[in-house]
């Protein structure tokens, strides 16, 4: 149990003196004003709904702080600071509101937070309300929350009833994404959907699957219920349910208008967008020399050799960033955003020096001074560059460097004059357009956000970069047919024009073809795999 100090007597947090002090208090008082709000907006309105916060104390460690909670079947706008029940970190009650006069009914945990634990010998019975405290402690336990909100909102229950069989809700480019952690503008938003059950406490196990399949999530939608938004603070949390019920609204909206929100265009619905996969959309085609085609709801696109020209990315943009590197450390090195860099580059040259890697020099330390510090790193990257290292560490900073020569008006994306046409065809039929590269995503969207046809970022879903897994490994495509959401590998093209990526794809189960461009570099004979030397041969 953690100590606190309460003025100057350390106290332990489940002692009365603690319950009655200013960090609990202040939370009480901050949950009855969040529920007057979030009844306004009809997230919590019919008593149902619930908001639990941690108290924020920093003289105890974040998993052993406090939890206050709102009551269940209660008019949440008409609640007072007194009405909170207040939990320790494992679900039990510390300390419970008292009844009020009729017409109000008795106050109880809800079913987000327990009632009762016994123990009785050597088993453990816990009540309803303890294993459905569960639903709020997974938040807590699997992501270190610092605040947990469930809303019946109705924009977060409709929006799981537009398609019954979807397991996900996903969207892109709209600008409220950026409120959500983690996210940006450009970025794909997934949100994981679990079924309803008929107490909120059966849902414990899905909810955590779903939290462990979604790593990168913040909420988790229950289909025709609600949904369960968490954050490190209660700050984070409102911010991101205010989003994401926007975000919801407007793509229930969209669907209304006859809109597809999950593409970045926003155009018009196709039977064979990915939103839509059980019409007739999942079957193939027979094109005219009569050869089955294979159903496909995603392209992964490679870029060097495949949308664009090798001779840029080693005559262009390497050059570039080999010229740059010395200026843009010197220029950024006390940035917080560089100094990730250098710490990424000072493991990754300490890894090298101990396999013995040619090219690598140390790194002195920061007393050494910037000079000496930016010198060794600029031998390094050259190093690297020299020898097209495949690296995150080289990946992210020619990323910042090339970003800087994209917004001069140094640099511009050079794309072949097939793609621009072949991604506007590819949107117009409902079919999501990925992008996978060795460079950064960073490094990926500029090239596609500058290009020599404008801006074509509208046209792509996503980016995916080394972060997912070396390009020439099967289970990175395995990763990436997981991440876009298809049914089966099959239903997913990927075009490259590196034999071993597209034998790795292939192994994963993709649809692979390989791209045959100027510059390109021989394939083994017998390979196997269909080629094109344009896009609009697919």
């Amino acid at each position: 149990m953690a100590a606190v100090a309460l003025n100057g007597v350390k106290l332990g947090t489940t002692s009365q003196a603690y319950l009655e002090s200013q960090p609990v208090n202040d939370t009480k008082v901050l949950i009855s004003d969040l529920c007057r709000q979030f009844y306004n907006l009809g997230w919590v309105s019919g008593t149902g709904g619930s908001i639990t916060i941690k108290v924020h104390d920093e003289s105890v460690p974040k998993p052993q702080q406090l939890v206050i909670m709102s009551p269940s079947g209660v008019q949440k706008e008409r609640m007072l600071p007194e009405d909170m029940y207040v939990l320790s970190p494992t679900g039990s009650v510390l300390s419970s509101p008292s009844p009020k006069p009729y017409p109000n009914k008795p106050p109880k945990c809800s079913d987000c937070g327990p009632l009762f634990m016994k123990n009785v010998g050597k088993r453990r019975l816990i009540s309803r309300g303890k294993r459905s405290w569960n639903l709020n402690c997974k938040a807590y336990e699997m992501c270190n929350a610092g605040a947990v909100i469930h809303s019946h909102g109705i924009e977060s229950c409709l929006v799981t009833m537009i398609n019954p069989l979807s397991k996900e809700f996903r969207i892109t480019h709209m600008e409220m994404i950026k409120g959500i952690k983690g996210h940006g503008y450009y970025d794909e938003l997934v949100v994981p959907i679990i079924e309803n059950t008929a107490y909120e406490y059966e849902l414990t196990e899905s909810l955590a699957k779903a939290i462990e399949a979604y790593p990168k999530a913040t909420a988790v939608l229950v289909r025709n219920h609600g949904i369960y938004v968490w954050g490190d603070s209660w700050i984070s949390a409102k911010t991101q349910a205010e989003c994401y019920h926007y975000l919801f609204d407007a793509a229930i909206k969209l669907n209304q208008l006859g809109l597809d929100w999950s593409t970045p265009l926003h155009g018009p619905i196709h039977l064979g967008s990915c939103k839509h996969r059980d019409i007739s959309a999942k079957a193939g085609t027979v094109d005219s020399d009569n050869k089955y085609e294979p159903a496909r709801r995603c392209i992964v696109l490679d870029i060097e050799g495949t949308t664009t020209p090798i001779s840029f990315v080693t005559d262009v943009l390497f050059p570039y960033a080999r010229d740059n590197v010395g200026r843009h450390l010197s220029a950024t090195y006390d940035d917080a955003e560089t100094k990730d860099d250098i710490k990424l580059l000072r493991s990754q040259v300490q890894d090298d020096l101990e396999k013995g890697v040619v090219g690598a020099v140390p790194i002195p330390s920061d007393e050494a001074g910037k000079e000496e510090v930016v010198g060794a790193l600029v031998a390094n990257v050259e190093s690297m560059i020299k020898a097209d290292r495949k690296i995150t560490a080289l990946k992210q900073l020619q990323g910042h460097i090339w970003r800087t020569g994209f917004e001069k008006n140094e640099l511009k994306g050079v794309v072949f004059e097939d793609v621009p046409e072949a991604l506007m065809k590819w949107h117009d039929q409902g079919i999501k357009v990925y992008i996978y590269s060795s460079g950064s995503r960073l490094a990926q969207r500029l090239l596609f956000g500058y290009s020599n046809y404008g801006d074509l970022r509208k046209y792509l879903s996503g980016f995916f970069d080394t972060t997912v897994g070396n390009k020439k490994e099967t289970r990175s495509y395995a990763e990436i047919a997981e991440s876009v959401g298809v049914d089966r590998p099959s239903e997913v093209l990927f075009v490259t024009d590196v034999f071993q990526e597209a034998v790795a794809a292939k192994a994963a189960g993709l649809e692979v073809i390989v791209s045959i461009r100027p510059g390109n570099g021989p394939l083994p004979d017998s390979h196997g795999f269909k080629t094109i030397n344009s896009f609009s041969e697919i």
